[in-house]
């Protein structure tokens, strides 16, 4: 029975030792790293009754084994696993000797990858059970009782031993790494040795045993790299005091294989856990440039793209990824955009340019830039294409031109004018003195009449050439804005009234406070009420005065709304263009928005016009009644940061003084 018992647990340690070869060999393999499965397998050379170890892949070619004179093709079929989850044991005869013959499979993540077969020595074990059984007859007939008691003491310490050995790779196959099953030394190697070397790596490390760790500082070491350490550590007072049996040395092996797992996973880990936390920065990055940026593999189909371009074309960055230009912009457009896109693909350069795109219901400008995007061969992978709003920026280029338009036609106007100002006066005194001289009654004294309004006419054109070519100082100070709006209605409420044009007011009870000249304000409110009703001369209408402040903004902002005629789209953008006017011969000289609009200007201001009149600012039967039109709304921003205006006249004063 103990004779038995032996060969099982040897069976039971052989398949203890294939299925931790299996186990350990599993990442080596992943990696095809051969030179690591090599000295796994020849860890097992020094051990008495392993006769041999080799390794196969799944298609049953050796990868690596211990055979000095070369491997023997036959041992291939002597004995395979009988399936792809459980190990096996032979018993095989090479002519000389009978060896079991152990096969265990090497799983990775479910499947079967390879095998890991070792040969354990049926002679030895035969031999040992041999003696065992002499041993036992001799001492029988006097020793019986002990020799039965020890024998079964010590194939239970040995079967103990070799059961934790199998719980543990049990636990290390589960994931549990922690797990030790080597038994603690009673004197470590800094003790022993009276070392100081505290960043030696086997300084303070009671897992594992300094033979089995690289880099040592020990004189008597020697590098893995330049020959076997644990060789060199057989002369060793540490090594010789510390070292154990087969099974203690299987089981310092499997500790140090479990913490070295443990600790590869770990740094694997914490490699995942930086990677994901770069990742995360660069999609916050990404997300909060308010650019659309995406990213274009070579087949011109999206790979990532910003949060930005994603609400630009209203889907989310997942839905987006695989899509190419046709599923997401209409036809005509993604043809261009892919042929831009090839462009960059083909040639390796970069492209940039502006265009002109639709939103809804709003138009805008994009600058769009696009660059190739390499491998590490130097060969275009893609490209990076990001585009920007520059709608503001195309905006204050035509401001821009606006005003260098107004600069050129207001000097061009001043040199007229005063050309035309000298005759004109000569005409127009003549004519006043010739109707003193002639019957009032008579047919040339009303012609004299009409060239004398004819020439007024000219005068008050010419004095708004004078006026829009003048460059004065604005006389600038602290104004209440309502008063200065309420000054100009006043001035015209009456004489609009007869025309049936009546003003309504709202404005704001907080009183603004701006900083401004009030004379040429008022010229502007002026201008802006006389317009208005000169669109409603015909049955009346109404006309809405609104004042809002807005602090957050800095700005306050006054509305002129009618119900008149209303402009034409195509002429919103020539009414603040000097000469320009609808309104019939003789009744306008196009010069009054040009003057306000350089006013507002000066003021650091801006004015525009809406036509038709947004709703908001009448009521549906105002809208509704007979004679009304779409109607038109000025807006007058002037902003508040008076303070800084005054320091920066008051310093403007001292510089001319």
């Amino acid at each position: 029975m103990a004779a038995d018992a032996l060969i099982d647990e040897t069976k039971k340690r052989g398949l203890v030792i294939s299925e931790n070869l299996a186990s350990r060999a599993a990442d080596s393999m992943l990696a095809m790293d051969l030179l690591r499965l090599k000295n796994m397998v020849d860890e097992y050379k020094g051990v008495q009754d392993i006769v041999y170890a080799f390794i196969t892949d799944r298609d049953g070619n050796v990868m690596v084994h211990t055979f000095v004179q070369g491997f023997p093709v036959e041992l291939l079929a002597a004995n395979e696993a009988d399936d792809a989850t459980t190990s096996n044991v032979r018993l095989i005869f090479t002519g000389r000797d009978y060896i079991y013959d152990f096969a265990a499979p090497i799983m990775i993540v479910g499947a079967r990858f390879g095998t890991a077969r070792v040969g354990l020595s049926r002679t030895q074990t035969q031999n040992s059970v041999n003696r065992l059984v002499f041993f036992i007859f001799t001492l029988s007939g006097a020793a019986l009782v002990p020799a039965i008691l020890f024998s079964s003491l010590f194939a239970r310490q040995v079967t103990r031993r070799i059961g934790l050995l199998r719980e543990h790779a049990e636990e290390v196959v589960k994931g549990n790494l922690d797990m030790r099953t080597g038994p603690v030394v009673a004197a470590n190697c800094w003790e022993i040795m009276n070392c100081d070397l505290t960043h030696c790596p086997a300084y303070g490390d009671t897992r594992r045993r300094c033979w089995y760790l690289a880099g040592t500082l020990c004189p008597d070491c020697t590098d893995p790299e330049d020959g076997d350490k644990e060789e060199s550590c057989k002369n060793c007072p540490v090594y010789n005091r510390n070292k154990g049996d087969e099974i203690q040395d299987l089981a310092e092996t499997f500790d140090v294989m479990a913490l070295s797992l443990k600790t590869h996973l770990e740094e694997l880990k914490q490699a995942e856990g930086v990677l994901t936390r770069q990742e995360q920065l660069l999609r916050t990055i990404l997300d909060a440039t308010p650019d659309y940026v995406c990213l274009i593999g070579d087949n011109l189909k999206y790979l990532s793209v910003n949060k930005a371009f994603a609400d630009y074309v209203g889907r989310s960055a997942h839905d987006i990824e695989g899509l190419s230009e046709f599923d997401l912009f209409p036809e005509a457009e993604a043809k261009i955009t892919r042929e831009e896109d090839l462009r960059v693909v083909r040639t390796g350069l970069p492209f940039d340019r502006e265009k002109r795109a639709r939103r809804g219901q709003r138009d805008m400008w994009l600058h769009v830039v696009r660059a190739p995007v390499f491998d590490k061969d130097g060969r275009v992978m893609g490209l990076l294409r990001t585009a920007r709003d520059v709608s503001q920026l195309k905006l204050f280029q035509e401001q821009l031109i606006q005003s260098q338009k107004m600069e050129s036609v207001g000097k061009l106007a001043g040199g007229v004018a005063h050309e035309i100002n000298t005759p004109l006066g000569v005409i127009l005194g003549y004519a006043q003195l010739l109707q003193e001289e002639v019957d009032k009654d008579s047919q040339i004294y009303e012609d004299l009449k009409i060239m004398e309004k004819q020439a007024k006419v000219c005068r008050k054109i010419v004095a708004d050439l004078l006026g829009f070519s003048r460059q004065t100082d604005s006389a600038k100070l602290e104004m209440c804005f309502n008063n200065s709006l309420m000054e100009a209605i006043s001035l015209v409420r009456h004489t609009f009234g007869l025309d049936k044009v009546y003003i309504m007011t709202d404005l704001d009870e907080r009183m603004p406070i701006i900083y401004g000249d009030p004379e040429k304000l008022k010229q502007v409110w002026i201008n802006l009420l006389t317009n208005a009703r000169d669109a409603m001369i015909e049955g009346g209408g109404l006309l809405l005065v609104r004042s809002r402040l807005d602090s957050p903004a800095q700005k306050v902002t006054a509305w002129f709304a009618d119900t008149g005629s209303g402009i034409d789209s195509g002429n919103l953008q020539k009414i603040f263009d000097p000469f320009f006017t609808t309104k019939p011969v003789g009744q306008g000289t196009g010069l009054g928005l040009s003057v306000s609009f350089g006013i507002i200007e000066d003021h650091d201001g801006s004015i525009t016009a809406q036509s038709p009149v947004p709703k908001g600012f009448f009521n549906q039967d105002a809208v509704e009644a007979p004679g009304r039109g779409p109607g038109t709304v000025f807006v007058v921003d002037l902003p508040l940061d008076h303070a800084e205006t005054l320091e920066a006249d008051h310093a403007l004063d001292k510089g001319r003084k």
